[in-house]
């Protein structure tokens, strides 16, 4: 049985932090004694972790390529669950991705010892945690044997103590984009002088452009035919070109589940698509366990030219999905940031969280209610809140996220012509 969200944030704070109080002496003791045979220079086999945020991977790419071009060999922990997401840019060499199988206690526990031998075989000599506040990453980082450790910390706040793993501490800050306190990750791991916090500088929005996934064309053009056969059996016409592709995730992952819109705004809405554009066909989109959600979705909707797409696509052909539609919208969730390495204009639905924080770097435009009690989740509470009625998410009507896909798909007809 699979470890749940829940289970993990508890096991990380009543097992991570004696561990962490147990393990940090240790670190200090092994750092002292092997400090005189260390040759001091900047890193070059450089590991990120970041374990649990499929759409983080897309988020870091611009740090991981900062740190390639300042000549670092780079690596990615991460759980095997997520490990695909790293192939939409693939800017890490594949034989680079180290794995931590999460589905259940003892393949967590039997997997994290196997990493702790890789890390040293691969002569791992910088890391870079890049997980807010978590005790077992932090273990990983101090144990793994590297001799330049870069991180978040606390400093003088409460309640986030995770010992005394890095070599490199590092300011977060929660009033910047997600993206840029990674740069400022990359910076604290190459910077030639020790500050206290890093990094005291100025982080521009260029630095965290991302690139553009590489779109196979015959990928490309079996997931048209694909779309355009699933459309006939529905007894639809369609062509791809000829039409328009309108792409509608309903869902989010378990790891908030409060920022989820309603499904039954999601059936509204497509039926308000619908009637804006209908001759356009409506992909609804999601992972294969999410075939029956996204089927009552569209039940509810009743409309005939909106097409259950759940499972119909494998995530390495999810940037030719995104490259053959028009326009998306989402909740807060991974397609938000995968979509982002193509040129999809997207629409994201924001509650809990913050897009000044976390929104994407695509052509994207979020939406949030802007309640006084949003955003509610942070690293200050690893992202857990107490909420259990998301009036963030409610108070978004179907009206104005109409009126944002409508900008969007013009956007997108504009840039098509161009």
């Amino acid at each position: 049985m699979a470890i749940s969200v829940n289970a993990m944030r508890t096991i990380d704070h009543w097992v991570g932090v004696p561990l962490c109080a147990l393990a940090s002496p240790i670190v200090a003791l092994f750092d002292l004694i092997a400090k005189p045979f260390r040759k001091p220079g900047p890193p070059k086999r450089l590991l990120f972790i970041e374990l649990s945020e499929m759409g983080s991977a897309i988020l870091v790419d611009p740090a991981m390529r900062k740190a390639q071009a300042n000549g670092a060999e780079i690596y990615f922990l991460i759980f095997k669950s997520n490990a695909a997401s790293l192939g939409l840019l693939n800017t890490v060499n594949p034989k680079h991705i180290f794995t931590i199988d999460s589905s259940s206690l003892w393949k967590l526990a039997l997997d994290t010892l196997g990493f702790l031998i890789k890390a040293r075989f691969y002569r791992i000599d910088t890391v870079i945690d890049l997980e807010l506040f978590s005790r077992f990453t932090a273990l990983l980082t101090g144990l793994c044997g590297a001799r330049r450790r870069v991180g978040y910390d606390i400093f003088h706040g409460e309640g986030l103590w995770r010992g005394t793993m890095l070599t490199r501490k590092v300011h977060y800050n929660p009033h910047i984009h997600i993206a840029k306190n990674f740069i400022s990750l990359v910076y604290a791991a190459f910077a030639d002088q020790q500050e206290l916090p890093f990094s005291k500088i100025t982080i521009s929005d260029d630095e965290i452009r991302l690139a553009q996934a590489v779109i196979d064309p015959s990928v490309k053009q079996n997931l048209q035919i694909r779309i355009e056969n699933l459309a006939q059996q529905a007894l639809i016409s369609f062509k791809v070109g000829q039409q328009r592709i309108i792409l509608i995730n309903p869902n989010a992952s378990d790891l908030l589940p409060q920022r989820r819109w309603a499904p039954e705004r999601f059936s509204e809405l497509i039926v308000t698509v619908h009637q804006h554009y209908p001759d356009d066909l409506i992909l609804i989109t999601g992972s294969p366990a999410e075939h029956t959600y996204v089927e009552g979705v569209r039940l509810a909707a009743n409309v005939k030219r909106a097409l259950n797409f759940a499972g119909h696509v494998r995530f390495s052909e999810l940037p030719a999905l995104y490259t053959l539609a028009h326009a998306m919208v989402t909740n807060d969730s991974g397609p938000g940031h995968f979509s982002s390495v193509t040129a999809l204009h997207t629409v994201v639905l924001f509650g809990p969280e913050t897009p000044a924080l976390y929104g994407s770097l695509g052509k994207s435009i979020p939406i949030t209610a802007n309640l006084a009690c949003s955003p509610c989740v942070s690293a200050a509470n690893h992202r857990k809140t107490p909420c259990q009625d998301n009036v963030c998410m409610k108070s978004i009507s179907v009206t104005e996220v109409m009126k944002q896909l409508a900008v969007q798909i013009t956007a997108a007809d504009h840039a098509r012509a161009s």
